[in-house]
């Protein structure tokens, strides 16, 4: 059954009052920035062709007028968008670090946002949609909480996926406690999780952060899991491995406002064209590698919701990264094999080798690794030694490999041993059974 909509996402419509020089008094100039998560990821998604509505509430203020103006220019529904008559449209002030990072203090006690009830909820639009979208800050308070439930549920028995994003702003939950309560809330509904390194290392106690998705995949099975980690890339958790991908850094940063929803947008823009069954290593690395390239061009703008790129722009800036990405992708696809093998080898000397049947297979371990060892050594160090700081990343890779090297043969050897000794004793058997052969002549 094909439905109106690609995405409906429910959450918070917002302006974000981002900092933007200095007054000749030398005080800090903001501008007002139409945001909020959930939109942010839909007009990132209109660029990229698909159509969205947004179901949420802004004040009947001048901010509220400008924000519903803002979605309806950018060809976002709002339809089920609640413009309420006596609290305020919410306001975010966005703090600016020399790194691009951020931080946010929020005038929202109450706010427009956190108003939205579940029987203003239009279930039409939630029952025509491909993906519901939705975050934690329509959690934080319990009338908007149950609109979000609701919605979800809706959503859900109409046959939508659901993409979650906890993006949890500490500074609007009463406790931590509570806030964990609600993403885990939300873990069990997702199809698609869309989480930070920082989120996962406080949701799970986990600094690893495969560990920290084994903890969440051990509750709650989400086929489709994305770690964001700033500079250090993304992440793609599906099946029984991962993939990750370097990001893009920009030399002209402003500020990280909306890399994440935009992150997001793109992987549910790519979940939307190639379904979430079957992805391939090779699919997910191209998703996340769109995914961290647009990402990086909104770093370089001053807000969000307005200035998202475009599905050309994107495509522009990967092909003029096309030389400096070209060694690297080679370098991962090697990469990707030699974990598989390394692995493989890791989990065969953690069974209990005297099962002499492991022989083989270790022999087959052993002499794939070596292949690999070797195929890194002759075509990536000869043919790629500019690149200093990869060429450092598999020289410890391979020393690495080299730990698993020693254990399988440490392991052969035992295997060997055992061998030899079971057939001397054998020997020896067959020489006491002569010996008394020889008393009974």
């Amino acid at each position: 059954m094909m439905k109106t909509y690609d995405v409906v996402a429910l959450g918070e419509l917002l302006i974000d009052f981002t900092q933007n020089g200095l007054s000749d008094q030398g005080n800090g100039l903001f501008e007002a920035n139409p945001g909020g998560a959930p939109c942010n990821v839909l007009s990132m998604l209109n660029n990229l062709g698909k159509k969205t509505s947004f179901i949420g509430k802004v004040g009947k203020d001048q901010f509220g007028l400008t924000l519903k103006k803002s979605l309806e220019e950018l060809g976002i529904g709002t339809e089920n968008l609640m413009m309420d008559e006596e609290i305020h449209t919410t306001l975010a002030l966005v703090h600016t670090f020399e790194d691009g990072d951020r931080d946010f203090s929020f005038y929202r006690n109450p706010g427009a946002d956190m108003m939205l009830r579940a029987d203003e909820l239009k279930e039409d639009l939630l029952t025509d949609t491909r993906i519901f979208h939705f975050g934690t800050l329509s959690m934080t308070h319990a009338g908007v909480r149950e609109a979000t439930k609701k919605a979800v549920a809706t959503a859900k028995a109409a046959g939508a996926r659901i993409s979650f994003d906890p993006n949890l702003r500490e500074p609007l939950w009463n406790t931590l406690d509570d806030a964990r309560e609600q993403v885990r809330w939300g873990l069990g509904q997702c199809d698609i999780l869309k989480i930070s390194d920082n989120e996962i290392q406080w949701l799970t106690g986990e600094d690893d952060f495969t560990e920290g998705v084994k903890a969440i995949r051990k509750e709650f099975p989400i086929p489709l899991i994305l770690v964001s980690m700033g500079r250090d890339g993304s992440r793609a958790y599906y099946g029984d491995g991962y993939v990750e991908t370097a990001p893009f850094l920009q030399k002209k940063t402003i500020e990280t406002t909306g890399a994440g929803d935009t992150f997001c947008a793109c992987i549910l823009n790519y979940v939307l064209e190639h379904g979430l069954t079957n992805l391939t290593n090779h699919q997910l690395r191209e998703m996340l590698t769109f995914a961290n390239a647009a990402a990086s061009i909104i770093t370089t703008r001053k807000g969000a919701l307005r200035v998202m790129p475009t599905r050309q722009e994107v495509e522009n800036f990967l092909e003029s990264q096309t030389g400096k990405r070209k060694k690297e992708d080679i370098f991962m696809e090697i990469l990707d094999k030699v974990n598989e093998f390394a692995k493989t080898a890791a989990n065969k000397t953690g069974e209990i080798i005297e099962d002499t049947r492991l022989k083989g297979q270790i022999r087959n371990d052993e002499k794939s690794i070596r292949e690999l060892e070797m195929k890194i050594g002759a075509y990536y160090y000869k043919k790629f030694a500019a690149s200093g700081n990869i060429d450092e990343e598999v020289s410890e890779f391979c020393t690495a490999i080299s730990v698993h090297l020693a254990n399988i043969e440490e392991k052969r050897a035992a295997l060997n041993s055992e061998k030899e000794a079971a057939s001397d004793k054998e020997t020896v058997f067959v020489k006491e059974d002569e010996e008394d052969d020889d008393l009974f002549v």
